[in-house]
């Protein structure tokens, strides 16, 4: 192939030779002189070239122009070269034999003196007369001489003029189109009645298209893309793990527009955002994550005098680290029914028993009610209040039975759970009274009184002094009185009715106490206090103390002496506590109006929290005997739940809102302070204020 090349170039090269020699010949007249002009250009080869102003008048008169050299007249970009290299750097042949390649892949050679040195170069230029005219192809590795034409556009262009010799760039206009606009149209040839009625030729074209597409000659569209669809290979990507149509689909997410200046970046702001100095120190202060704008309001008496704003790049960089460093992405929506989220929970109707009305108000305090108590029986309900009195009522009438009076507020007040005994716990300031009511039976209160008889028989050591009443106040119903160092705000009896529990929240490592009635005894049974004590609860079944702080709940097993579990409810303050009979569950209730159930087998945090009170949850109770809690709060309702636990471990526990009560009037901020259910009924009782008057409410 290179060789014929090489001959078809040599073959050329001597037809132009031919062609110099004839016009040698032609262009000499009569008397021997050269007929060409002195504006004609002779290129390299000899080939006579017309200068651009040259015209020849022919028969008619009319001008011709010159032909069109393609060499030297037209555009060179898409000239062919020898060299076929490519847009490379050329230096990566300066330490190689050859410039490059030619189209059939041989080494191009270079041409003599390529490698010739500074000195030799300025030698060559001093003998060479074209030097100055020459330029170097570095493509093609040897020097160009420039012609005359060529040396005269490079002057024109140096001196910021046209190229072209003469072209004339302010030739005369010729208007093809009318400048005028024309008001009156060129016809005024009505219109022809062909124009409105339909074409009979066209009506025959789409006839014959609609019988193809009916007897199934000519396909539509649709089914045209359908067919070459069918007709496409059945490959697909098996590793990918969406649509492969959705990699065509560009899909643009604009990036969130930043938000609009308001009144403080104004340079005349009100006056009521401008901070005053406090405020700019307080600013100042802050980590500048912490601030809320990342600039002072000033107040300027015109936009001229607002100076450059300082944090204009800063602001712009973090924009940019924004934009950089959190990606948009698309998420698919999941549409999913909203009523398919909600549990479905069983109708009200299958969960009765519940309470559901006000049934007895019991009057008669002169003050607030601070806590109140049903006895085992479910016939006698004893309260406490702030006029110093315990009030023993029957629960079902509303009849007050018997009062007792004291120096001191009552804090709280507990009956006995065990019904063989009947025994009244009364927290009063720094004493714990232990009272026999006789409002049982004469068995019950003979059994009653020969147990506190026979404890004054025995000497055992005891931290807390354990006095016999005055005679008056056995008369009274008085049986023991417990003095403490400091105030006991909870009175806690155990199911067995032996033991309980007292707490005095100020007294440190002491704060939790644990008396047994029958040895006259009390012991600490924690040295140090992690947390100011709220609440403490024996567990139903099982010898273990749940003690309530501030924040946490820990269980402790009285006879190992060890911690078992740590309960987060992850409130600030916790308010009350009780333990469901079974001793699997806890109900915890806090001041920042949460409602907590634990499932002590499923994790140590809560398996529901309900926030359905808008102020502080005073105190939260289970019901002994039925599915059933509840909870009081300072916002004047009495909310009641049915807590349904499973014995299978499979099953969580059952939680359904059943009914909740306005129960009480807020008063000073507080609303209902305690509430209690019956032992056996599915009954609740509450104590606050109603009509001014500080009562307690069954509801049943």
């Amino acid at each position: 192939m290179k060789g014929r090349e090489r001959t078809k170039r040599t073959a050329d090269k001597a037809e132009k030779e031919k062609e110099k020699e004839v016009f040698a010949e032609i262009s000499l007249d009569q008397n021997g002189t050269d007929s060409a002009d002195e504006d004609d250009i002779v290129d390299a080869d000899g080939n006579l070239i017309f200068g651009p102003s040259e015209t020849v008048d022919g028969e008619e008169g009319e001008q011709e122009l010159p032909e069109i050299i393609p060499d030297y007249a037209s555009d060179d970009s898409d000239e062919e070269t020898n060299n076929t290299i490519g847009n490379v750097p050329l230096e990566w042949y300066a330490e190689l034999d050859h410039i490059g390649y030619d189209i059939n892949g041989k080494k191009i050679p270079k041409p003599k003196g390529a490698s010739k040195d500074a000195l030799d170069e300025f030698l060559d230029s001093m003998d060479d007369p074209n030097a100055w005219r020459s330029v170097l192809n570095k493509l093609e590795g040897e020097n160009v001489v420039l012609s005359d034409t060529d040396l005269d556009i490079i002057k024109r262009i140096q001196s910021k003029m046209i190229p072209e010799k003469d072209y004339n760039p302010y030739e005369p206009t010729v208007e093809w189109f009318s400048s005028q606009t024309e008001t009156q149209p060129l016809s005024a040839a009505p219109e022809p009645k062909r124009r409105f009625i339909p074409s009979k030729t066209e009506g025959a074209r789409i006839m014959k298209i609609v019988r193809a597409i009916r007897k199934g000659w000519k396909k539509t569209t649709e089914e045209l893309k359908e067919e070459k669809e069918k007709a496409l290979p059945k490959f697909y990507d098996i590793w990918a793990h969406s649509d492969p149509d959705a990699k065509d689909k560009h899909m643009h997410i604009p990036a969130p527009r930043m938000s609009l200046p308001d009144h403080r970046e104004s340079y005349n702001p009100p006056i009521e955002y401008i901070p005053t100095e406090e405020e700019v120190e307080e600013w100042k202060a802050l980590d500048p994550e912490d601030r809320p704008q990342n600039f002072i309001p000033k107040k300027h008496p015109n936009l001229r005098s607002v100076g450059a704003y300082d944090r204009f790049v800063q602001e712009r960089f973090d924009r940019c680290l924004d934009l950089y460093l959190c990606p948009r992405m698309i998420k698919n929506r999941i549409n999913i029914d909203p009523e398919s989220l909600i549990p479905q929970l069983p109708s009200r109707k299958e969960l009765e028993p519940y309470p559901t009305a006000l049934s007895v108000v019991y009057e008669g305090h002169e003050k607030r009610i601070r806590c109140f108590s049903v006895d085992p029986t479910g016939k006698w309900l004893v309260s406490g209040s702030d006029d110093c009195t315990v009030r023993v009522w029957e629960v079902l009438t509303g009849r007050m039975v018997k009062s007792w009076k004291f120096e001191e507020p009552v804090q709280d007040v507990k009956w006995n759970p065990n019904a063989e005994f009947s025994i009244l716990a009364i927290a009063v300031e720094n004493d714990v009274f232990l009272v026999n009511p006789g409002v049982s039976s004469k068995e019950v209160d003979e059994v009653t009184d020969e147990v506190f008889a026979n404890i004054w028989g025995k000497e055992s050591p005891s931290k807390i002094d354990w006095k016999k009443p005055s005679a008056a106040a056995s008369a009274l119903g008085h049986r023991v009185i417990l003095n403490f160092s400091k105030n006991v705000t909870t009175v806690v009896w155990h199911r067995k009715g032996d033991y309980f529990s007292t707490v005095c929240p100020d007294a440190g490592g002491a704060a939790v106490s644990i008396h047994q009635i029958s040895k006259r005894q009390t012991q600490n049974p924690f040295k140090k206090s992690y947390g100011l004590v709220q609440k403490v609860q024996f567990h139903p079944k099982k010898p273990w103390l749940f003690v309530a702080t501030q924040r946490y709940i820990r269980v402790y097993n009285l006879i190992q002496q060890d911690l078992i579990h740590k309960l987060h409810p992850g409130v600030k303050w916790i308010s009350s506590m009780d333990v469901h009979p079974q001793g699997d569950n806890v109900l915890i209730g806090s001041y920042d109006k949460r409602l907590c159930w634990f499932d002590m087998d499923l994790s140590s945090k809560p398996y529901k929290t309900l926030r359905y009170h808008k102020s502080a949850i005073r105190n939260s109770t289970f019901h002994r005997t039925l599915p059933l809690f509840a909870s009081c709060s300072d916002d004047g309702t009495l909310n009641v739940f049915h807590g349904m636990v499973y014995d299978s471990l499979d099953q969580n526990p059952l939680i359904v809102p059943l009914k909740s009560f306005k129960a009480h009037k807020v008063v000073d901020s507080l609303g209902v302070l305690h509430c209690e259910f019956h032992p056996v009924q599915p009954w609740v009782f509450s104590c606050g204020s109603d009509n001014g008057a500080f009562v307690l409410k069954l509801f049943a």
